[in-house]
């Protein structure tokens, strides 16, 4: 078939790893896509030998998805020009601190066609004293449109096949079908939305949100509080939204992208077992980071930071009482257990009422 579209994934952790099983199966039955589909990883030595000859051989990604196999379709490729250079959809699954170098690297050397789908999870800091979405950045150093794919998505849980949904951010109707039969099985349900910034907003922002239920677990104070916490997570979500992305859809925060991932996330997930831990240790982030997540990196203290850096900008801190408290527990300015106090009494603690006067006529 003419105008087959090839496909690159640009990352190979945990998350990078799961989404390969399903789209190398798509790519090998639907007749639309290359059979072959590259995976650039980070080179690595395990046990003496190369972690992309070990894939390879075995298609097994014996450090970030052990015990599942990878379709013998999916080839591990250690240099990302070389994995991306004839790629038409280029899926980018990569902790969001390496967007822009990594997207230096490819600058002029990929299909001006091609286009990006972004799995990253974060923001990175602007100039002003703003910060951008990942997609942005891909857009403008690529020269490329970019959808984004966010979600109730545990790696594990999805490399094991069970039913979950997702939810596809993308502005080009065009696009939308082919970007979501890439990715689309029985059990990995998608949605296609065009509200691409709330989606992506949604899939950084529960990372905070997640440190904060973690805090709630490590400190043992029950159920009725982490509940409290995620209201109030969910609350300072759209809130953000509204603020500074308007425009958006309050019926985005009902996709799997936002209440969805929300909830999973603060009851799984790295960010939540993290920082459990670091209310219960005392150790550092840093520390936990090393210990717990075997190379993989931690997104909600980064986000926090990130988030952090424009609230501060903006003199809106107060606003926005419970990622200011993370932030700063993260960063060692505050201890671990005042953490609700910071929310108990804050007159400016987010409440239903605040939000849906202003975004109700979006709907």
């Amino acid at each position: 078939m003419p105008n087959k579209k090839s496909v690159c994934i640009i990352g190979s952790g945990n998350w990078g790893s799961a989404i390969a099983k399903i789209v190398g199966v798509n790519c090998k039955r639907l007749d639309y896509f290359e059979d072959r589909v590259t995976m650039y990883v980070y080179e690595e030595m395990i046990d003496g030998k190369k972690l992309t000859e070990i894939i390879n051989t075995t298609h097994e990604n014996v450090k970030y998805l052990p015990g599942h196999k990878l379709p013998e379709n999916v080839v591990a490729v250690p240099d990302v020009v070389e994995a991306a250079k004839v790629a038409d959809i280029l899926i980018f699954v990569v902790p969001h601190q390496f967007i822009r170098p990594l997207c230096s690297s490819l600058l002029g050397k990929i299909k001006p066609t091609a286009i990006g789908l972004s799995l990253i999870k974060g923001f990175d800091k602007a100039e002003g004293g703003g910060i951008d979405l990942i997609s942005s950045i891909i857009t403008r150093q690529l020269k490329i449109a970019c959808a984004v794919l966010m979600g109730a998505n545990l790696a594990n849980e999805v490399a094991e096949e069970k039913f979950c949904e997702t939810t596809i951010g993308c502005r080009d109707k065009k696009l939308s079908p082919l970007l979501r039969d890439l990715i689309q099985t029985d059990n990995f349900r998608v949605t296609v939305v065009d509200d691409t910034d709330a989606v992506e907003v949604c899939g950084a922002l529960k990372n905070i949100v997640a440190c904060g239920a973690g805090f709630v677990d490590g400190l043992g104070l029950g159920d009725n509080t982490k509940a409290a916490v995620i209201r109030i997570g969910l609350m300072e979500m759209i809130k953000f939204v509204d603020v500074f992305y308007p425009g958006c859809k309050l019926a985005t925060f009902f996709e799997s992208c936002g209440v969805a991932d929300l909830i999973t996330t603060c009851y799984g997930g790295r960010n939540r077992r993290v920082s459990e831990a670091f209310a219960k240790t005392g150790k550092s982030i840093r520390e936990l980071e090393e210990e717990m997540l075997n190379g993989q990196k931690l997104q909600g203290p980064f986000t926090a930071e990130e988030v952090n850096y424009m609230l501060k900008n903006k003199n809106m801190e107060a606003s926005f009482p419970l990622f200011t408290a993370i932030h700063k527990i993260c960063t060692g300015q505050i201890p671990v257990n005042v953490f609700i106090d910071q929310i108990r009494c804050n007159p400016d603690t987010v409440h239903q009422s605040d939000i849906l006067l202003h975004t109700s006529s979006k709907l």
